[in-house]
Formats: structure tokens, sequence, C-alpha cells
């Protein structure tokens, strides 16, 4: 969310585990398979560690109740165990970018077309200007490098899909690259690390959501706040990248679902958006308890009363 403004209101969703399934990008996908998606389709509580819905209700029954009090009695989410987790690609479109005028791509970084034909910075702007190609095209940076979209730097694949007279950028990334942009780009880095965590964990929810549930074929969801602002590299800091390693894997769950965390910059603005959709977090208000020394579970309790924190399961 903006600091001064609100999100277009959305359902607060709870995908139940029974029969959901999601989708994965494979990051590694040869040129000659650009855009197209592998479907996983595994079950969400197998995605949850430990997060069926028996067990997500047993395990909020059975929460001490020297732990309960935040304010006003609600109840605060355990932290779960620390392990490794999933870290899936995330497509995301840069609407903010849209038309793209120009790609410029660091040392270490390549352009190439579907068919694997490498692509030279003239041929890149002449294809950005002109008409006659309409196939998609992407551009890949190693670990160090990045792109720049019409001036802003990107890490991991951008691929180029022509939208009506322009392009759009869609940047896939892993989800926790990704997590760390956003806490940059919707929190001031300065603020209170444990607020940084509550936004990290939401932003998460927010964004595994969209990988469930896709905004359209191309991309999992976008770079505005119509979705969550993301700027790229530009508002990573080691601030937010510490922020994201802490809570690492962690999300909202209800009942062995997963929570669509809505958030806004103040409770005002939050309550105006979202009051008639259901829990949503004030930025602010995270900042303010964090001040207080409350952790990042007790400030996720205070605005998400009755979730609880799952970890993704463990890779392979």
């Amino acid at each position: 969310m903006p600091r001064h403004g609100h999100r277009v209101a959305l359902f607060i969703l709870l995908i139940s585990s029974a029969g959901i399934g999601w989708r994965l990008v494979d990051q590694l996908a040869p040129p000659a398979d650009l855009g197209a998606e592998k479907n996983q389709e595994p079950l969400l509580d197998a995605l949850l560690q430990g997060q069926s819905p028996s067990q997500a209700r047993a395990n909020q029954a059975t929460v001490p109740k020297a732990a309960k009090a935040v304010e006003r009695g609600y109840p605060v989410p355990r932290v779960p165990p620390a392990s490794s987790s999933l870290n899936p690609a995330l497509r995301v479109a840069l609407l903010s970018q849209y038309p793209v005028q120009s790609v410029v791509i660091a040392q270490g970084a390549s352009c190439l077309t579907t068919s694997g034909q490498l692509l030279s910075s003239t041929v890149l702007q002449s294809m950005l200007r002109g008409d006659s190609h309409r196939q998609p095209w992407f551009c890949q940076s190693d670990p160090g490098s990045s792109i720049q979209v019409n001036g802003k730097a990107y890490t991991g694949r951008i691929t180029l899909h022509r939208q009506g007279a322009g392009w759009l950028a869609v940047n896939m990334l892993d989800l926790e690259r990704y997590v760390a942009s956003v806490v940059g780009a919707e929190m001031p880095s300065h603020w209170r690390k444990e607020a940084l965590k509550a936004q990290a964990v939401a932003a998460r929810s927010y964004a595994l959501v969209h990988l469930v549930r896709p905004a359209s074929s191309i991309y999992n969801l976008g770079d505005t706040t119509r979705w969550q602002a993301f700027s790229g590299l530009s508002s990573e800091s080691e601030a937010t990248r510490s922020a994201t390693d802490a809570t690492r894997g962690m999300v909202l769950s209800y009942r062995g679902g997963l929570v669509e965390s809505l958030y806004a910059a103040t409770s005002e603005i939050s309550a105006e958006a979202h009051g008639h959709l259901g829990a949503s977090m004030s930025q602010h208000g995270a900042q303010e308890l964090a001040q207080q020394g409350l952790a990042f579970n007790e400030i996720l309790g205070r605005f998400y009363q009755g979730a609880s924190i799952a970890r993704l399961k463990a890779d392979g």
C-alpha cells in the first residue's frame, strides 16, 4: 500500500486446502517454453507445513493463555520453528512501466527471442520502437546483475509481451526476493524491524494467494497499489532483506486456508478501504506497536485476529 493512499478493495480470500491447487512457473524453462507454466497442482495443505484444517484448529486451540494478550485479549499466533521452505517463482507485471520505452542490460545479463536468438542493444531498441515483431522475448540476469526497464533496475527474468500498442514487461523472480522489494516499497526501511517483519509476512501471504489465483495467464499480479507496491532493486535494502530472511516462508493462515492479508497506511484508511471485508493491518499502527516493544507475531495477532502463522513446506 502507498503510505498516503489505499488499495482498491479486495476480498479476503480464505483458500480451502480441499481441492485448490496452485500453478508455478518454472524459472529455468528454456526459451522455447517461454510463457508456459508448469502445472504442479499440489493441495494447499501440502504446501503449508502442518496446516491441514484439523491441525490449524488444534494449534489455535492450544495457544497458552499466558501468550494470549497483546491488548484486549487478542490471541498471539505462534511463530513456526525455523526450517527451510519453498521459494517459488512469481511473475509480476510491471504495469507502472507500460509501455516499455527502453531496456538496458548490465554485464551478466542477456536478451533472447523465443527461438534462442541473442539480441543486441541496437536490435532491442528497434523492436521496442517498431511494430513488426509481436512475439514475446526475454532478458535474463545472472546473480549480481540487473536489467533496467525504463531506467528502473530489476533482477531475475524480464519477459516482454506485446499488449495493445506497446510492450508489457513481466518480471519473474523468486518469492523471497519479491517480498524484500515490497517491504521497502510499502514501508520506510528505517522503521522498526518488527514492523518490517510483520509487513513481510503480510506481503508474502498476499503474493502467495496470487500464485494460487493468478491475475492473468501471463502474470500473477501487478506492481502497483492495485495489488501491492513493487519497485525492483530500488526498494530493497539491508533492513528489508533482513526482515524478509527473518520471516522466510511464513504466511498467514486460517483454519488450514491462506489469508489474502489486506493492509493500508493508517487505521482510518484501512477501515475505509477494507472495513467491510474483514481483517486489515494499519502500517503506521504496526510501527507504533513495534515501538511499544511488540514482536511481529504479536502485531499480526492484533490486526489479523484468529489467524495463525504457517510456513511453506521445505523444498524437496
